[in-house]
């Protein structure tokens, strides 16, 4: 008996859908294993970056022009103040206050600075860390000021030295870590709140890493 083959207009040939199914499931199992490639790379790029935190102040005796304080945690301030009462440098900078913040307000928590209030200033522009290093930039020129020492939380250390040292060249910068206490540092991946600190943090400091791989423009308010 001979065999008849039906097609019907408009409907593509079993050949031709299965082959353009195989294609797709190629494509499909290449892109998931692509995605688990740059997951597995970010994850150990995480790992490394937690580990290589800065876990201690390395130059606590270096005098610079100035000290600049972060604002994002009140560990930051008092260690700020602290080092002020230390004579590590003449004037106090606090970058990123709220607009509405007066510097009575902001250092109503702290004890006996009353001889101090005249040596503290405020930045009140500043919304994240690139902007809290253009506003030090252009404090910095302002003064004619070529050093500062730098505090904020250890896991914003890296990104912030990033930022400020893209933002004014030239200018001597000391990091100066604190080391919030409501971090997790021990078993870090066991407590989501850390674990999405740390990832978010990392994951910032990449996309600013390769933005400042492609500059465009030197930073407002600074020279280069």
């Amino acid at each position: 008996m001979r065999r008849h083959r039906f097609v019907i207009r408009g409907v593509p040939q079993l050949e031709t859908v299965s082959r353009v199914v195989r294609r797709a499931v190629s494509w499909v199992t290449r892109l998931i294993a692509f995605a688990l490639l740059l997951t597995a790379v970010w994850l150990l790029g995480l790992i490394h970056y937690v580990e290589t935190m800065p876990e201690r102040v390395e130059d606590i005796l270096t005098r610079t022009d100035a000290i600049v304080v972060l604002t994002g945690g009140s560990e930051r301030l008092s260690t700020g103040i602290g080092l002020l009462r230390q004579g590590r440098a003449d004037v106090l900078f606090i970058s990123g206050v709220f607009p509405e913040t007066r510097l009575e307000t902001l250092l109503r928590d702290e004890a006996g600075v009353e001889d101090l209030r005249n040596r503290v200033f405020l930045g009140h522009v500043a919304t994240d860390t690139i902007g809290n290093a253009i506003e030090t930039a252009i404090w910095m020129r302002e003064h004619r000021w070529r050093s500062i020492r730098l505090v904020t939380a250890n896991y914003h250390m890296r990104r912030s030295l990033l930022e400020f040292e893209a933002a004014m060249p030239g200018v001597q910068i000391i990091p100066h870590p604190v080391f919030p206490a409501a971090v997790k540092w021990e078993e870090w991946w066991r407590y989501p709140g850390t674990a999405a600190l740390f990832a978010t943090e990392y994951s910032k400091y990449l996309a600013a890493r390769l933005r400042l791989q492609f500059p465009d423009t030197p930073a407002p308010g600074w020279q280069r």
